[in-house]
């Protein structure tokens, strides 16, 4: 049987609801050593799995495939868009609308539908989340100084082993999941739960934190604002460590084919369980652009400036910095490259130190996500941090290492 003649058998299959005959048939056409046929048949059966077995996250693995051969093919990144929408990944959705309209290939007719699509993303899937799984070597688990003394204004006190610089091997685990409410043709409501934590052997520094946030999702023309609000828990030493609450407004708009624009408003109320005088109201205000330059090439830049105003002036201060990241996909591993500054000044100096507090913090990161050996939208993924944090206070003085081995899903 030729190639064609395999193509008419699945297609007719296809046609007659004998799905499994149909998919066998594809993915025998999907290992054919001419792209053209290979990629034609993972087209045909990505949208067969999407749109009539109702397996977005298994057609989106086969647009993803098609992709790492032909990145210029605007009609797959579009539909890989369409799944990520389905699958709520609403700003993977948007990463390929840019992507698609930078290969340039796009008539105005269809343009005009990708910029419709982009700002019509309430057909987003009900519900969702993600799940991310670690081991995690770290330099400096407790991020402490290395020095051995602190200096103080009655003198030099001898640090304790506990309040230096501890390296160990964790469990890192992240997860998040979503439910979204049609409330209107332009307004959701969305709510979010997401958890974090880091895990070692004795338990000293385990530290975890859990977020809950509810809020309307506002659709106006090509803009899309969100309201959301919620607690927030945090336990270190599995012990409680903090409690608050807080919310936020975020605004999205894009600026042209292949850039968008984001604006996030937060402001909180934290509680800190065991320091009274580090009780807290934060305030804090973030601006960033995210850009395609090429279909398998994009970034972004953001900046943010946030005010803590604590009990004790020694624990208030002004932050601001700013973050960049690069992306590239090189077959079938996604690069990211990120990089991150942030300076601290507190109102005044805390009793015990001869200074105020002053921080200048230093981050790198460079993570790979391996696609090729995926399996039912599982991924492995290495991370790779390096951070130094120069401060005026001894103990805020540190440097660390870390990585991350593990596997992401979205479900």
């Amino acid at each position: 049987m030729t190639a064609s003649e395999l193509f008419e058998f699945a297609d007719s299959a296809r046609d007659a609801g004998d799905f499994a005959t149909a998919e066998a048939a594809y993915r025998a056409l999907a290992s054919n050593p001419d792209v053209e046929f290979r990629s034609e048949a993972r087209f045909r059966l990505a949208l067969m799995l999407a749109d009539r077995m109702g397996r977005p996250r298994d057609a989106a693995v086969e647009l993803r495939r098609i992709l790492d051969e032909k990145p210029g093919a605007a009609r797959v990144r579009l539909e890989l868009a369409r799944m990520n929408t389905l699958l709520g990944r609403l700003g993977a959705a948007e990463r390929e609308f840019r992507a698609a309209q930078a290969t340039g290939q796009l008539p105005p007719d269809v343009e005009r539908s990708v910029r419709f699509y982009a700002s019509a993303l309430a057909a987003a899937k009900p519900l969702g989340g993600s799940l991310e799984l670690a081991l995690a070597p770290d330099s400096n688990i407790n991020r402490a100084t290395r020095a051995d003394t602190l200096g103080t204004v009655i003198g030099d006190f001898t640090l304790s082993d506990d309040a230096r610089a501890k390296s160990g091997l964790g469990l890192a685990a992240r997860a998040q999941g979503y439910v979204r409410l049609q409330l209107g043709p332009k307004m959701r409501l969305l709510g979010r739960v997401a958890g974090s934590g880091d895990f070692y052997r004795t338990g000293q520094f385990d530290d975890y934190a859990l977020t809950m946030q509810v809020g309307p999702e506002i659709q106006s023309g090509v803009d899309r604002i969100t309201f959301s609000g919620g607690p927030s828990w945090r336990w270190f030493g599995q012990a409680p460590f903090s409690r608050g609450w807080g919310g936020s407004a975020v605004y999205q708009h894009p600026l042209g084919k292949r850039t968008q624009l984001r604006a996030e408003a937060a402001l909180s109320r934290l509680d800190n369980l065991r320091n009274d005088l580090q009780d807290s109201t934060i305030s804090a205000g973030t601006v960033g652009l995210d850009r395609a330059f090429s279909a398998r090439f994009g970034g972004g830049a953001q900046i943010r400036l946030s005010r803590t105003s604590a009990r004790d002036p020694g624990w208030s201060d002004w932050t601001g910095g700013g973050s960049a990241y690069l992306f590239r996909e090189i077959g079938r591993t996604t690069l990211v490259l990120d990089g991150s500054y942030a300076r601290l000044e507190a109102d005044a100096r805390l009793f015990l130190y001869p200074r105020k507090r002053v921080d200048d913090r230093f981050s790198i990161g460079l993570s790979a996500t391996f696609r090729a050996i995926q399996w039912k939208g599982i991924a492995p993924f290495l991370r790779l941090r390096a951070e130094r944090n120069k401060s005026t206070i001894g103990i805020f003085d540190f440097q660390r290492r870390a990585a991350e081995i593990g596997l992401t899903s979205a479900f």
